[in-house]
């Protein structure tokens, strides 16, 4: 007999149904399920929380910061650019010069989805958390909007790579995506991003890597540039080229897998060698070696105007520079087809200005300085050293015109001694030791002799003295009986140089002479132009400092310094024949221990010795400082070496004036008469 297992029945349901029997796997889905998307729930409104929490303290998206400023270029005063400079080398290129090969390489290895994304791209941030949610930094996932955010905003440094900065940055370029177009966008990175060597921009690094523009490089080229940006000093073609190659053909298989370019040219271009079309490497700032002194001051003034770091606001800075006279007294100085330097370490500091305009045209600090130093000692500038008797028309003879101590050259003052400083006991000499008598106004300037240099500053009074110097542009306060044969101040090196004289000083006083005593202060800038277009013309400070007759009566002694025979004048070494020229030349002094000193460590000295010979001369067009002497104050001038400063100048004025007796003299003011050789001021 046959048995058939009979189950038991199901029990229905109210409407006739059985129900299924339950298994226990299915509840324990189910709430999986639940606390899965509880999870997912929780952790996307942690995540927005965390969003709101850094994006709320984000920089504000100024948009001026997104667009890269050019490279400041410096013009001489012929609109020739002279020196291009700034931290950051940089040509901007436009939208329209961006070839779309170039757009095709970038995107392919950085944001191949730019041109669909809204700023950011979810799908690459969440595999860039992913991948680094074991440490403690945040890379990868970045669109391009997002580079030009950290570019612009913040750093790539490491403590600029966590959740908050990239936060932030996706905040950012989400804004940015809805004030600017996907072509500025590309446009601002181009020129943003660094290129290594000092460049900046792929168009700067294409005319410097290769001398072309953007769209007449290969896609090899391209493709090394597209792939530099990520770490510019290890992809470095120069100095890394194997990293180079490789970061290269990345670039080049990317743009192949997105279709960009075609299996053949994919071939040719991972065949071609890394350094081809690769120039020598230039620096990425250079500054002429015979216009750097002048350029340090250019600079400093231009910082002055702007209220800002000039060299790297992406200025057009117009100079008063005269490339051909800033030449040729480069060469004068620093070669020996002109002067005849006995040593390499004698050095040499002046400043030529045009005494029309005030402008400083040329300027040269120091012989022989170090050719790797930008914007080294300037000399020229420096109030460091002691003018000797150039001050004399300054201190002495133009305040005794100015205010009436004397009327003519003919008036006389004797040189008689001994004599002594006023109120002292220290005893004043010249360097002859000797006293020459009755001389008058005109010889004893020529002549230079020290005792009526101080008999006509006391006459003066040291007062209207010193209100003459600061009209031309020199502060000796406190002013002293020594300093009317000297430029030494007891706040002489305090405070820049606002205390003392330099050649550039030096040049503008005896310039007002030159000028119909118009005093100028001296300048190097006369027009900046902004990134934006905006000019900015620079006016000169000008003043009357004094009377044209007095400008007139010294011109017309210090002719006559040139003119003397050359055992009476050293001056006379300066002169050229039939050029109206008017000079000083100063020699500064060692004390007693000092001689004392220097003759234990010199035992081959002859003659005279001292520490600073100078000249300061002028024409009708020019004025010159020449300062000579040693970095160490301590190592003597004698000699040959006394002639320097005037073989200089001569040499300078040879080099302006081919022609000389093309150059017409100076005109005579109103209330002057001459009478011979002799000039008086009636009124």
């Amino acid at each position: 007999m046959r048995y058939t297992k009979i189950s038991k029945k199901t029990k229905k349901s109210q409407y006739g149904h059985s129900k299924p029997k339950r298994h226990p796997w299915v509840t324990t889905l189910k709430i999986f399920l639940i606390l899965a998307f509880s999870a997912i729930i929780l952790g996307i409104v942690a995540a927005g929380a965390v969003f709101a929490y850094y994006a709320k303290d984000a920089p504000e998206l100024e948009l001026s910061k997104l667009a890269s400023r050019p490279s400041t270029k410096y013009y001489d005063s012929e609109g020739n650019v002279i020196a291009t400079m700034g931290s950051e080398q940089r040509n901007l290129v436009q939208t329209n010069n961006i070839p779309v090969m170039l757009v095709n390489a970038v995107t392919s290895i950085e944001d191949h989805r730019f041109f669909s994304t809204r700023g950011v791209d979810p799908i690459r941030i969440a595999g860039a958390f992913l991948h680094n949610a074991s440490g403690g930094s945040i890379n990868g996932g970045s669109t391009l909007d997002m580079q030009l955010i950290k570019l612009s905003f913040f750093s790539t440094k490491t403590s600029d790579q966590n959740m908050r900065v990239k936060v932030q940055e996706a905040w950012m370029a989400l804004e940015l995506d809805q004030k600017w177009t996907k072509e500025q966008i590309f446009t601002a990175y181009v020129n943003k991003v660094n290129m290594a060597n000092g460049y900046y921009g792929m168009g700067t690094a294409a005319e410097a890597y290769y001398g072309k523009s953007l769209p007449d490089l290969s896609i090899a080229q391209l493709a090394l540039l597209a792939g530099m940006p990520q770490a510019p000093t290890t992809y470095n073609p120069y100095t890394n080229p194997k990293a180079a190659t490789w970061r290269r053909n990345l670039v080049i298989d990317a743009m192949y897998k997105y279709g960009k370019i075609t299996a053949a040219q994919e071939k040719s271009a991972i065949a071609t060698p890394v350094t081809d079309g690769l120039q020598p490497l230039k620096q990425s700032v250079t500054i002429p070696a015979q216009d750097d002194n002048f350029l340090k001051q250019a600079v400093a003034q231009a910082d002055q105007i702007t209220g800002e770091n000039s060299a790297n606001a992406g200025l057009k800075v117009y100079t008063t520079l005269d490339s051909q006279a800033q030449q040729n007294l480069y060469n004068i100085v620093n070669t020996t087809n002109y002067v005849p330097f006995t040593d390499n370490d004698l050095q040499v500091a002046s400043t030529l200005i045009n005494v029309q305009t005030g402008a400083v045209v040329a300027q040269i600090g120091g012989r022989n300085q170090p050719a790797d130093v930008t914007f080294g000692y300037n000399q020229a500038v420096q109030t460091d050293r002691d003018w000797g008797s150039a001050m004399k028309p300054l201190v002495d003879y133009g305040p005794a015109f100015e205010n009436g101590i004397y009327t003519s050259t003919a008036n006389t003052i004797a040189d008689t001694g001994p004599y002594y400083y006023p109120g002292t006991s220290t005893q004043l000499n010249d360097w002859d030791n000797q006293y020459m008598g009755i001389l008058t106004v005109k010889n004893a300037l020529d002549l230079s002799r020290n005792i009526p240099a101080v008999k006509t500053l006391v006459a003066v009074g040291l007062d209207n003295s010193s209100t003459f110097l600061k009209h031309v542009g020199i502060d000796l306060s406190p002013l002293q009986w020594a300093n009317a044969i000297s430029s030494n101040t007891p706040n002489q090196g305090k405070n820049g140089d606002e205390y003392g004289a330099s050649s550039e000083k030096m040049a503008a006083a005896y310039a007002a002479f030159s000028n119909g005593g118009v005093y100028t202060k001296p300048y190097y800038i006369t027009k900046i132009v902004y990134p934006d277009g905006k000019e900015v013309n620079y006016k000169p400070e000008r003043s009357q400092a004094m009377k044209a007759t007095t400008a007139y009566v010294i011109t017309d002694m210090l002719k006559g310094v040139l003119t003397l025979p050359l055992s009476q004048s050293v001056g006379s070494n300066a002169n050229v024949p039939g050029l109206p020229i008017a000079g000083k030349t100063g020699t500064s002094n060692y004390t007693d221990s000092e001689i004392t000193q220097i003759e234990q460590e010199h035992t081959n000295l002859t003659g005279m010795v001292s520490p600073d010979e100078n000249f300061v001369g002028y024409t009708p067009q020019y004025s010159m400082a020449v300062w000579t002497g040693y970095k160490n104050r301590m190592t003597p001038i004698y000699g040959a070496n006394t002639d320097i400063a005037t073989d200089v100048f001569r040499s300078m004025m040879t080099q302006l004036y081919p022609d000389p007796s093309s150059i017409a003299d100076w005109n005579v003011p109103t209330g002057i008469t001459q009478s011979g050789t002799n000039v008086s001021v009636t009124n």
